[in-house]
This record gives C-alpha cells, sequence and structure tokens, in this order.
C-alpha cells in the first residue's frame, strides 16, 4: 500500500505532519482518553481537510495540462475555499458553482465566512440552484473550452479515488505518531459528509493494520446516501492501492445532521461552545460542530465505553463561523 501511495503523483499545500494533541480537560469530563488530530491545521488558506485531497488532485490537473480549476458546493463550502486557494498557489483560474442548501440562514451567510474568502482568492463564482450545480457546472466547462481553456473538474468535496488518497496518506501519518506515543486508540471519529475522508481513512487503517473503529458522523440529511457513497469510494480506492477490500469496517452513524445540511442544532451550538471554552479550540457549524456533538452523545449513552481512547479528527471549517454569528448569540 504505502508503495502505492508514493508512486502516485502529489503536490505540496499542506503544513504536514498536522499536530496529534490531548484534550485533557474535556477527556476527563467524558471519561475518555481524547485526543484530536489538527487537520484544521493544514496551512492553506486557514487549513481543513480538503488540503490532503487537493495534493493529489492538483498533481492530476497539473499532469494534463490544466489551466483552470473547476468545482461545485454550498455557499459556505470549505472545498470550495481551499480549491480556490490552491488554484491561487499554483497560479490557476479558478471558477465555483454554489448553490445555497441552506434554508433560513444567517444575514452573514451569503456575505461573509468562506464565500468571502472565495472571492478574496479570486475565484469566479457562479451562483445556482440546488438542483442546478451539475447542469451549470457543465456549462462553465464548456464556455471555458470555447475560449481556450483547458478546465480540470473536481467532485463535490474532491472525493473520488485521488482525493481519498490524501486520507490513505492521512492514515500512515497518523499510525507513526500513535507508535511513537505507545497509543492504541479504540475509535477514530470524524464528520463525513461527501466520502473521501472516510474511505480514505477506511482504507489507510486497514491497510496498515490499525483495529481502531473508523465513525463517520453523518452530516447530511438524505438517510442512506453516504454510507452507499463512502462504500464505493472505499472498494475503489482498495483496487487502486491493490489491497483487500476493507469495506466491512466502513460505519456511517446517522441521525446528528438535525433538520438539514448546515442547519444548526442545539447540540452542535454546545458542542461548539464547549470546545471552545474548555480546550480553546474552535470547531465549525456544519461538520466538526455537529461531529463532536455525536461523540458526546456516545459516551453519555454507553456506546463509546468510558476509558476509551478517542481520536477525533478535526477536519477544520472554522471560516463558517462568521456566517452563522446569530447562531450563537
Amino acid at each position: 500500500m504505502r508503495d502505492a501511495l508514493v508512486a502516485t503523483p502529489r503536490v505540496t499545500l499542506a503544513h504536514l505532519p498536522t499536530p496529534l494533541e490531548a484534550l485533557p480537560r474535556l477527556g476527563a469530563a467524558l471519561g475518555v482518553e481524547l485526543y484530536v488530530k489538527r487537520d484544521d491545521c493544514t496551512g492553506l488558506a486557514t487549513g481543513g481537510n480538503k488540503a490532503r485531497k487537493l495534493e493529489f488532485l492538483l498533481a492530476d490537473a497539473l499532469a494534463q495540462g490544466a489551466d483552470t480549476l473547476v468545482t461545485k458546493g454550498g455557499l459556505q463550502s470549505n472545498h470550495v475555499r481551499q480549491t480556490a486557494a490552491a488554484a491561487a498557489r499554483f497560479g490557476l483560474g479558478c471558477h465555483l458553482v454554489l448553490a445555497d442548501v441552506v434554508p433560513d440562514t444567517d444575514p452573514d451567510y451569503a456575505e461573509t465566512g468562506n464565500l468571502f474568502l472565495d472571492r478574496l482568492l479570486g475565484a469566479t463564482c457562479h451562483l445556482a440552484a440546488a438542483d442546478q450545480r451539475e447542469a451549470v457546472e457543465a456549462e462553465v466547462l464548456a464556455a471555458l473550452r470555447a475560449e481556450g481553456r483547458a478546465p480540470y473538474a473536481i467532485p463535490y468535496g474532491g472525493s473520488n479515488v485521488l482525493g481519498a488518497l490524501g486520507y490513505v496518506a492521512a492514515a500512515v501519518e497518523l499510525s507513526e505518531q500513535l507508535a511513537s506515543r505507545g497509543l492504541q486508540p479504540d475509535v477514530l471519529l470524524h464528520a463525513s459528509g461527501s466520502s473521501g475522508t472516510q474511505a480514505g481513512l477506511v482504507v489507510g487503517c486497514a491497510g496498515l493494520g490499525l483495529e481502531a473503529r473508523v465513525l463517520g458522523i453523518d452530516v447530511n440529511h438524505d438517510p442512506g446516501w453516504l454510507r452507499g457513497q463512502v462504500l464505493e469510494l472505499t472498494r475503489a480506492t482498495a483496487t487502486h492501492l491493490g489491497v483487500p477490500d476493507p469495506s466491512a469496517r466502513v460505519e456511517v452513524l446517522e441521525g446528528y445532521a438535525g433538520p438539514g445540511y448546515g442547519v444548526p442544532t442545539p447540540a452542535m451550538r454546545a458542542a461548539v461552545e464547549r470546545v471552545a471554552r474548555a480546550e480553546g479550540l474552535l470547531l465549525d457549524p456544519v461538520y466538526t460542530g455537529k461531529a463532536f456533538a455525536a461523540l458526546v452523545d456516545l459516551v453519555e449513552r454507553g456506546e463509546l465505553a468510558q476509558g476509551s481512547t478517542v481520536i477525533f479528527v478535526h477536519t477544520g471549517g472554522a471560516p463558517g463561523l462568521f456566517a452563522y454569528r446569530s447562531s450563537f448569540r
């Protein structure tokens, strides 16, 4: 697995390795040994998990002679913000197809946070209805080609086999950090939205012989969809690397998204405030806030046993806090 991973072209975008830090105050309060893998510290336009995926995706784009990146997401997508930053880093054009998929949001939602950063980074933003993103993306790609440009399309969340390799590599990095500290985690828990992070972690952990459960907290409000995506991408990534199919290890936990993707919940607000005030660590309203709320719930219900060693994978997203300012008043 390591040889196949190393053989795959990759650019440098992220500050790696990201820290693995203890959260002693929260851990003591919850009754678990709690650590955080700080992928909010990858360094690309405020950091986040997409930098790892984009290292492999950008290498492929450059190999194909691309001069423009095109991707899509919600107005406050962390993925599109880091894609815009990666494009700027390599002198590429960037077009983003954005949809407002969150109802009844803060007035700041359409002006601040990630959307402000997208524009600051020089990306061209195309607004689309939620059910028209693919059609608008196709129009943008066609228009760019008609202009003689060479666009490269990146999927939602950077989640394809190349993107997932970023989290196979993250599993290798984490395994080395764990070994140096003599840690044997019971659970890796993270927010799961478009499948790439979870698929990469499952394949990486299985290939390395790490027995920890990889729990993906579904932040979507479409039961069953994400699990199917993770299973498919896990199998495809394992095939690419020539390792046995570990898809039996896929665990996607639903029920924590609330009314919908990006819609604030009381549990999310409580989790974001609790982590900030106990450890000085900023979570986000869409992904990590809901994932940490799930962690608390799982511990309180005994689904995660007292004394367990838990690694919370912080996938970033703090710029989104500014777009949800009124949710914390």
